[in-house]
């Protein structure tokens, strides 16, 4: 066991909200190194041979328990790869939270790529919380690089929610899930990027089973002279249903740019795709400037309504 800094307890309290061991299963990763893990009897954690990931084993049937794998990096110019596999068995409701906060004071880059991949078993629901966070003073960059796959056998219930507010200077998010039939998707964004920031978020949806459905959603805000990219696509091929969608404010000197995809392969495919990019409305502004607020305070009150 690694005792953990401040730096590294606060950015746990950011990522993952923990102000204390979890209970349950968990495995706190700290400067490439794991710092604390515990097993349960129905969730099982086992570090891979060559050292570069775990593998999270759940038992079918497990019912209101939760893993936490946060990851934080407070060493300048420490670069990584790690791969977790999650292997839920069936009829299982679980709560997996992940997340990565990156502390950089010193002049080298530090980043560190999770590759995450999921094996969802049949009836079973799993909620999935990744947060990403950066902060320190250093002229390093803080890079995260997400890579996400998700395998969804019968009648299993994914519900991804993807947080990135603060701090991250590069990221580059790529996301696969492939969907069996009955099978049910849900992807909740929230995204900002300030200064010379840049994020970009690819999803590749693929419904291969009849009645699987897919929502993905993404809000996000950039300011500054920050640059965001959604690319989303959802391929049908058998009866389902699919929504993907991009609602974004551009703000300063920001660009955005969405690029919403749909496949249809068969007949009885649904697929709708929506996008919306704009600034901050004059009405909203004035109406908040009349209760008192100054215009920069106007702005964050909405911002932040928008983002929640």
């Amino acid at each position: 066991m690694i005792e953990l800094d401040e730096i590294q307890k606060r950015m746990l309290m950011e990522v993952a909200d923990l102000h204390k061991v979890p209970e349950g299963a968990f495995n706190i990763r700290a400067n490439g190194k794991s710092a604390m893990r515990n097993t349960t009897a129905n969730i099982d954690i086992i570090s891979k041979p060559e050292g570069a990931g775990i593998d999270i084993k759940i038992k079918p049937g497990t019912k209101n328990e939760s893993v936490h794998i946060p990851v934080v990096l407070s060493q300048s110019g420490l670069k990584e790869v790690v791969y977790n596999d999650f292997f839920v068995g069936e009829d299982c409701d679980v709560v997996i939270v992940a997340g990565c906060g990156i502390d950089n004071c010193g002049s080298q880059d530090s980043e560190h790529d999770g590759i995450h991949r999921f094996y969802i078993g049949k009836n079973s629901r799993v909620k999935y919380v990744e947060k990403h966070y950066g902060s320190g003073d250093g002229t390093g960059k803080r890079i995260l690089n997400p890579g996400t796959e998700v395998y969804m056998e019968e009648n299993s219930t994914m519900e991804m929610e993807m947080v990135q507010i603060k701090g991250v200077d590069s990221t580059d998010r790529y996301t696969k899930a492939e969907l069996a039939a009955g099978a049910n998707l849900i992807v909740r964004e929230r995204l900002m990027t300030h200064g010379s920031q840049t994020a970009i978020s690819s999803y590749r949806v693929e419904l291969n089973g009849e009645g699987a459905t897919a929502d993905v959603v993404s809000r996000s805000v950039a300011r500054d002279d920050s640059y965001q990219k959604f690319d989303a696509r959802i391929t049908g091929n058998a009866p389902c249903s699919g929504h993907t969608e991009c609602d974004s404010i551009i703000m300063d000197q920001a660009k955005i740019l969405a690029v919403p995809s749909l496949e249809a392969n068969n007949i009885d495919a649904a697929l709708i795709h929506e996008a919306a990019i704009g600034k901050i409305a004059g009405d909203q502004l004035i109406k908040l400037m009349t209760l008192g607020l100054t215009e920069s305070e106007a702005e964050e009150q909405i911002i932040n309504g928008f983002l929640k």
